[in-house]
């Protein structure tokens, strides 16, 4: 597993696990153990997935069988900015460790900016998060530059993260430059489009050249961006493929094929119109 070191120095692994749309219950439970067992160690849900408590579960069960320790961990979650106050938003927090049955997580999120500056007041709240030491790294996720040029003129902490839809079918150029001159790490949620990148024939072409997957293809032109990516999967063998990407490379060419592929197709919301209803 290679890494990225953070903005305030904190490691995270580059390829990590994700459960959007996975339901709560003891499938989810034991797929993390077993992700985990398979040499994960980012771990990323949501108090919105409505699962916390099943991703919790499994965490806490390779813990106790000794598969891995706590601090080798990177557990994510992100709040939901649904017009929460600022002590609501602290309340969140807390629910989301309650459920998970963690003492703190390495990083916690707004899920998404709206269509208001009501995440200004959330953000503040997970600033104290972290000024207080219940929380390794703050960030944010789906925001646009302009969401971004507003937080910062009056954030005191720089965040982390900015976690978005990327995808060769959504390269997001204009936020990665931005978030790089400004150290932020960009992470890709749905980095497979929902499976819909598998059966493009520019990756499958690749995936047979180099004797991977298709998904093997997608998830590397992720990390040669240096972009953090969390796929999806209840199946152990893909477990294993998604994280067997480090022992090739693509071309210039290649990630410039892959990247001409951009036409601007979501699999999710648009930030600019999403409203939390």
């Amino acid at each position: 597993m290679e890494n990225v070191t953070l903005n305030n120095g904190l490691v995270m692994p580059l390829v990590g696990y994700g459960v959007f749309r996975v339901p709560e219950g003891d499938d989810l439970a034991e797929a993390v153990k077993t992700a985990i067992k398979k040499g994960y160690r980012s771990i990323d849900t949501a108090q919105v997935y409505r699962n916390e408590e099943s991703v919790g579960r499994g965490i806490r069960a390779a813990i106790e069988e000794g598969l891995v320790t706590r601090e080798e961990l990177f557990v994510t979650s992100k709040v939901w900015n649904a017009g929460l106050s600022y002590e609501e938003t602290l309340a969140a927090y807390e629910s989301s460790l309650e459920k998970l049955g963690l003492e703190y997580l390495d990083l916690y999120l707004v899920h998404w900016p709206g269509i208001d500056d009501n995440y200004m007041n959330v953000y503040k709240a997970l600033e104290k998060i972290y000024q207080d030491g219940r929380v390794r790294s703050i960030g944010v996720s789906n925001f646009h530059v302009h969401h971004l040029e507003n937080l910062l003129k009056e954030a005191t902490v720089i965040p982390v993260i900015n976690q978005i839809e990327f995808h060769p079918h959504l390269t997001q150029e204009e936020v990665r430059a931005y978030c790089k001159e400004k150290g932020i790490q960009v992470e890709a949620w749905s980095p497979l489009m929902n499976g819909a990148l598998l059966e493009e024939a520019l990756i499958q072409e690749l995936a047979s050249k180099y004797s991977k997957t298709p998904a093997q293809i997608v998830l590397r032109y992720d990390v040669q961006h240096e972009v953090v990516t969390i796929p999806k999967t209840m199946t152990p063998a893909r477990m294993s493929e998604n994280l067997n990407v480090f022992d090739f490379a693509l071309t210039e060419k290649e990630m410039s094929q892959l990247d001409a592929l951009h036409d601007g197709l979501r699999c999710g919301p648009d930030p600019e119109k999403f409203n939390f209803k």
